[in-house]
């Protein structure tokens, strides 16, 4: 038996896994502050007979050296997580990033199921991305693989319109998380426009055709679409589940797609871009990649 967990910076969740497509939910526990809380808390959800651990993490995950990077996981960034959960749990331990676990979950039982390659993007707070190659995760150096949303590849006039080069946590200018995501396109609005609003706020007056609205989603539109055709250039995915809040809106979603679809090499009728459709990707993913890492 497998226990997969799904932690977050304010929940850690847990599901038994018999098998990949069978969970049974085990409860969850606020996320604590210190290691040994958190070592606590997975152990008050771990029931007896569980061989081995999969997490799926709000974190980077070096493949090199195990360490994470999690800003807002004061309790176990900067430690190699998996090797000291496995001195702790007594168990084998696997742990990935939790983009990379929505992509896992998309490629093989959800909107990315029968395809070869698949990319999967995060439209959240930010922007994140994961990579599955013939079934399988690609993790890459340092544990970024897939993280499209940074580097400095904006342009700064999108539409003839003059759009700054904000910057980035990462410590870049220009990167596609400074607007791609919610508060992306609620800072671009604002720059836009000069009037305050949320992300839903903004989608809803798009969809009901005020023109600032419209201006903002033409410029995100524009700003987001050209870097994702280019990453699927590279990688030559067939299919982009979205997740994420902004994904949450199809009709956003089905823009984008039209959108990325024009700047791509290769030319297709068929929908690229589509919603995300599995309920629970985080716990799921964590399942799949802990049978394929311990059988």
């Amino acid at each position: 038996m497998l226990v997969a967990f799904d932690i977050g910076g304010s929940r850690i969740r847990a599901a038994r896994a018999l098998a990949p497509d069978d969970l049974e939910p085990l409860g969850e526990a606020p996320m604590p502050q210190a290691f040994a809380g958190f070592v606590a808390a997975l152990m008050g959800l771990l029931p007896a007979g569980a061989r081995s651990v999969a997490i799926s993490i709000a974190g980077v995950v070096d493949p090199e050296d195990g360490r994470i990077t999690a800003a807002n996981l004061p309790a176990v960034t900067g430690r190699r997580l998996a090797a000291d959960l496995e001195a702790a749990l007594g168990r084998p331990v696997w742990i990935g990033n939790d983009a990379d676990c929505f992509v896992l979950t998309e490629a093989l039982r959800g909107a990315g199921r029968g395809h070869r390659n698949v990319f999967g993007i995060i439209l959240g707070s930010g922007v994140g991305g994961g990579l599955v190659l013939d079934g399988r995760l690609v993790t890459g150096a340092g544990g970024f693989a897939g993280e499209w949303g940074h580097g400095t590849v904006l342009n700064e006039r999108p539409l003839g319109r003059d759009v700054p080069h904000l910057g980035c946590g990462c410590g870049l200018h220009g990167c596609v998380d400074t607007v791609g995501g919610a508060r992306g396109i609620e800072r671009l609005h604002r720059h836009l426009s000069g009037s305050e609003a949320s992300s839903r706020e903004i989608l809803s007056a798009w969809r009901a055709g005020e023109v600032a609205a419209a201006v903002t989603v033409e410029t995100w539109l524009d700003l987001v679409a050209g870097p994702l055709a280019l990453v699927l250039n590279v990688v030559g995915a067939s299919v982009v589940p979205a997740g994420g809040g902004l994904a949450s809106d199809r009709t956003l979603v089905a823009a984008l797609d039209g959108a990325v679809r024009q700047r791509l090499l290769r030319r297709t009728a068929s929908p690229l871009v589509v919603p995300a459709a599995h309920p629970e990707p985080g716990l799921v993913g964590a399942a799949l990649a802990g049978w394929q890492a311990f059988g």
